[in-house]
């Protein structure tokens, strides 16, 4: 195994004080430096036992969409915590798929809790240029080693990272410098419905007020110049569905018939795809929904400096090449851009479902037709608040028979600037080399706000080096060992997590 741009990249801060000039004596390491080298030593020997502990991860894929083995994913979950030293593990019931909560107490001063999710999202291995369970290891031109499957950035591949960072400090004779609470849960990839109920069972709650923060652990470094983001918040989610069906309308059929009859028969597809265009402004950009901006929280001037400082950091070419687009809405300049993208909610129509979608044609009427949705909500909306916005307004425009089937969502997530958890993640970038840019917002999503609003209250935010890309897409790939010198391998990965304990347990 060779991880020698994730060793060049660490080579910074304090590691680096190591390298003297020549003919002066060595300084002695500190205990902190000490610790990390002996366990790097014990990660870069345990890399072949992490690479297969992500691919056999990916191999058991747990969809929550499909109630695909969710059972088995909690239960896997639990061993994969037994095994990097938690104690306590146990499976948490919820009235959906259960979660996972376990402790590791070293008897630090400090707590760090961790929030995992052992599902994934769909696939269509018809889509992927490698089966998507096999999690095979290939060459990326441009990145080195990736493991590719569903699940190896979103979130398999980064939370082994942290795992294998667990069995190396074991394995190099050490004790974590901070107690770990870890919390999972099965359903993230349908917002998260009963994820309250995990966290809010009484010996959850009381191990995590404990704590200083939680992260969910991350690999989104950039490939042109290593930099991370430090996000302060996240925007809330709402899943749904909105369905026109004859039935519930009184018009059109109530299963599929001819196409011929549409001469004399209404059609629930056309119904729907009326009520769609009521609740977006004519281009689709900006919801028109009735009363839905009036408790969007503006940017502050605070936001809108660290926008600005994040424009010159970030690179616009880079980020329309991830996309594959060559324009943003209204050909906005970049720094506008970023800013829309953190400040402005959403209606997003992500499939239309109707009659027959096979190849060739199928002349029918629909009896039925569903819009799959997602909204991103800032502050302060809310899910609920939300979704009554959509129904008052459809029942206004005479849309009462179409129905709205949530399935799944949260609010917002907002985490202090002066936290522990934020200025340790700043601290720890730092040390390692990785230009970090604070950002007001991410624009996805992640149920960060049942740790954030009470009765939890944390900061809460993404950390971790490495890189990987294609979640909820076909080809997902997680970097394993990396040949640009910019982005940090398994290895180095790993070695991030390590330092972000050890800099909340020595942080002031």
């Amino acid at each position: 195994m060779s991880d020698a741009p994730s060793r060049r990249a660490l080579m910074t801060g304090a590691a680096a004080a190591t390298l003297l000039a020549p003919g002066l004596a060595a300084a002695k390491p500190s205990a902190r430096e000490a610790d990390m080298a002996a366990i790097r030593k014990a990660a870069e020997a345990g890399y072949d036992v992490s690479v297969k502990r992500i691919q056999d991860w990916i191999a058991l894929p747990s969809i929550a969409a499909e109630n695909r083995d969710m059972d088995k994913g909690a239960d896997y979950m639990m061993a994969l915590a037994s095994d990097a030293g938690f104690t306590n593990v146990e499976k948490i019931p919820t009235d959906g798929a259960p979660g996972v909560f376990g402790v590791l107490d070293v008897g630090a001063r400090r707590w760090l809790a961790i929030y995992f999710m052992y599902d994934v999202k769909q696939y269509d291995p018809a889509e992927w240029s490698s089966p998507p369970l096999e999690a095979r290891i290939v060459d990326k031109p441009g990145f080195g080693k990736v493991i590719v499957g569903r699940g190896a950035v979103n979130q398999k591949g980064p939370q082994a990272s942290l795992l294998a960072a667990l069995h190396a400090i074991r394995a190099a004779g050490k004790k974590p410098p901070v107690n770990l609470v870890l919390v999972c849960e099965g359903e993230e990839e349908i917002g998260s419905p009963h994820f309250r109920q995990i966290v809010t069972r009484p010996h959850v709650l009381a191990a995590l007020k404990k704590c200083e923060g939680v992260i969910i652990p991350a690999g989104w470094q950039s490939p042109s110049n290593g930099g991370v983001s430090v996000n302060l918040g996240a925007k809330g989610v709402v899943e749904f569905e909105l369905v026109a069906s004859g039935e519930k309308w009184g018009r059109g059929p109530k299963t599929d018939i001819h196409s011929s009859e549409k001469a004399r028969v209404d059609s629930p597809a056309w119904r729907l795809v009326q009520a769609l265009t009521t609740l977006v402004t004519p281009d689709g950009n900006t919801p028109a929904v009735d009363g839905y901006f009036e408790k969007v929280r503006p940017l502050t001037a605070r936001e809108k400096e660290l926008i600005s400082l994040a424009a010159q950091r970030m690179t616009e070419a880079d980020a329309k090449k991830a996309l594959g687009v060559d324009r943003w809405i209204d050909d906005l300049p970049w720094e506008k851009a970023l800013e829309r993208l953190a400040s402005q909610p959403t209606i997003n129509i992500e499939g239309l479902v109707s009659g027959y979608t096979g190849p060739g044609g199928k002349t029918v009427l629909p009896g039925r037709a569903v819009a799959k949705i997602d909204l991103r909500l800032v502050p302060n909306m809310t899910m609920d608040d939300a979704v009554a916005k959509i129904r008052a307004h459809l029942d206004k425009r005479g849309f009462n028979d179409v129905e709205i089937k949530v399935s799944g969502g949260y609010d917002p997530t907002e985490t202090p600037e002066d936290s522990r958890l934020i200025r340790a993640q700043l601290a720890s970038y730092k040390r390692l080399g990785a230009p970090a840019t604070l950002y007001p917002r991410l624009a996805g999503s992640w149920p960060g706000t049942v740790f954030t609003s009470p009765p939890v209250s944390l900061p809460a935010g993404q950390f971790g080096l490495g890189h990987g890309s294609g979640a909820h897409a076909p080809n997902e790939y997680y970097v394993i060992e990396s040949s640009n010198p910019k982005v940090q391998g398994l290895v180095g990965g790993t070695m991030s997590y390590v330092d972000l304990m050890y800099e909340i347990a020595e942080a002031k």
